[in-house]
């Protein structure tokens, strides 16, 4: 399957596609930030940065709600440094390790922010840098305490690094992977292709922008189409068609979960979509029912584009593709950026219709995990990336995801590392063992529970556990089922075994 030609480029240069009174980033009742407006203020934050002693590679953690500001931050300061967007939902415990893993430069909150996040960069001595928004969506002030002038100030190249994100891993620390400006940029043209995005198309973008979804699919694509995004404060079911009234917006992209919870209240909004019709539905970052797929193109008038994106990839690996091409339910479609094959266990590269390893390589693709050879060498086979996802690829090309061979728990599109889970549980002065597991649910696709085993004579509940890891970890990773038991079902070489853990416990209905 040939990649699309792409040619190295910066956040900088793929800006270049808007007209200067085009919109670029918008917001729900806000004025709007014109391309002319976003260009000048890519160059005065990189000059901001560059003044507080932060340069190009360096490491700025981003800490702020969802929005258009959260959206410009990534790419002004990804186009003068190195953006580090972290969950603002995380504890302070979380904040510590990220900041850390990191080595962060400088930590990005908002003017008057409470962020446990400040807590755990003042004990680590790492400067803040306070953001306060303009009177403009998008537009922002930064202030700080100068450390001297950066190593490499100026405008990032094609091959630093803009963008980086923690990915768990079940058997290891989540993993940093770094995506330079040549990955960000390419695959934001791989979707605006996919997508036949130009200047006229309006996206509303819900999803979370800590997130690759949100940060390429919606902002980064939209922009180097030389289109327009409009940022919600984060996804609201009850809003979506209010934002939709405002905006009249020709696409938006979620996780499936989202999808249902706005079909749930499409029927009292009908007059809404039909004022306003989409030219189609993107759908990624987890695996989409069939049957809302149908549901959603029946509703909306507007075919539904079903994708397969992943860290890794800077987000988009294989895409359904528009009409008039078919679009297959259940499948993720087409290559839609990178090469995609199927692999055997022997490493070989294997024939349409039989089934094995997903993997990939191409412009977008990382070219490894940060200081983690290790993973890097089971990651890596003669140039292509193993996805860690199972699959097949039937004669027309469409990719099909049969399930996973890692054992990350996939929440509805949140992605949780069940031994970091492990680890919180286990301080725990009650917990002897524990292994964290994925279980069905019937809306998120799989979520969390855990089996324990206690130490002698001591006591806890289930409550009592949930509430421990509550203050540890973020809500989403939060065990809703802990089990209690004697012995943790072994493997017959006597490992933990979290896969078929909820079809052996009686779990699976």
């Amino acid at each position: 399957m040939t990649a699309l030609m792409t040619i190295p480029e910066t956040i900088t240069q793929i800006l270049r596609a808007g007209a200067d009174g085009d919109v670029a980033i918008a917001a729900p009742d806000r004025p709007s930030m014109s391309f002319a407006d976003l260009r000048r203020h890519v160059m005065e934050t990189g000059a901001a940065l560059n003044g507080l002693g932060i340069g190009r590679n360096d490491r700025v953690a981003i800490v702020l709600p969802n929005g258009p500001e959260m959206a410009s931050a990534f790419i002004a300061i990804g186009a003068a440094a190195t953006t580090a967007p972290l969950n603002p939902a995380y504890r302070e415990e979380e904040f510590d390790f990220y900041l850390s893993d990191l080595n962060a430069a400088a930590l990005v909150v908002e003017t008057g922010s409470e962020s446990p996040a400040l807590k755990a960069a003042a004990a680590r001595a790492i400067p803040v840098i306070e953001l306060k928004p303009g009177d403009r969506a998008g537009l922002f002030t930064l202030s700080g305490a100068g450390t001297g002038a950066p190593v490499d100030g100026g405008p990032a190249e094609a091959g630093d690094i803009a963008l980086v994100l923690h990915t768990s891993g079940t058997t290891s620390r989540p993993k940093i992977v770094p995506l330079s400006h040549a990955n960000v940029c390419a695959s934001a043209r791989h979707i605006g292709a996919t997508l036949a995005l130009t200047p006229t198309d309006r996206c509303l973008n819900i999803m979370p922008l800590f997130h690759i979804h949100g940060l390429i699919a919606a902002v980064s694509s939209s922009l180097a189409a030389g289109a327009s995004v409009t940022c919600a404060p984060g996804f609201n079911a009850l809003r979506f068609f209010a934002w939709m009234n405002e905006v009249a917006p020709t696409w938006y992209s979620a996780v499936p979960t989202m999808h249902q919870a706005i079909l749930s209240r499409a029927g009292r909004n009908a007059e809404t979509i039909t004022r306003h019709p989409l030219r189609f539905i993107r759908s990624s970052s987890s695996s989409l029912p069939p049957q809302v797929m149908a549901e959603l193109e029946k509703v909306f008038g507007a075919p539904v584009i079903e994708s397969y994106g992943m860290t890794e990839a800077a987000h988009q690996m294989a895409s359904n593709p528009l009409p008039p091409r078919a679009r297959k339910p259940g499948s993720v479609g087409v290559a839609a950026g990178p090469e995609v094959a199927i692999m055997d266990e022997d490493n070989a590269l294997l024939e349409s219709g039989r089934t094995g390893e997903i993997v990939i390589r191409g412009p977008n693709v990382t070219s490894g995990y940060e200081n983690n050879p290790e993973a890097n060498a089971g990651a890596f086979t003669a140039g292509w990336f193993r996805t860690g996802d199972q699959g097949v690829i039937d004669a027309e090309g469409y990719l099909t995801i049969t399930g996973r061979l890692k054992e990350i728990i996939n929440r509805g599109g949140e992605k949780i590392s069940p031994r970091e889970v492990d680890e919180v549980l286990m301080d725990h002065p009650a917990v002897a063992q524990v292994v964290t597991f994925a279980v069905p649910h019937d809306k998120l696709g799989e979520d969390v529970a855990a089996v324990v085993v206690l130490r002698d004579d001591a006591e806890a509940n289930e409550r009592d556990l949930r509430d421990f890891a509550a203050q540890r970890l973020a809500a989403f990773k939060v065990p809703r089922q802990v089990i209690f038991m004697d012995e943790i079902p072994k493997g017959a070489t006597g490992k933990l075994q979290r896969i078929g853990l909820a079809e052996k416990l009686g779990l699976v209905s």
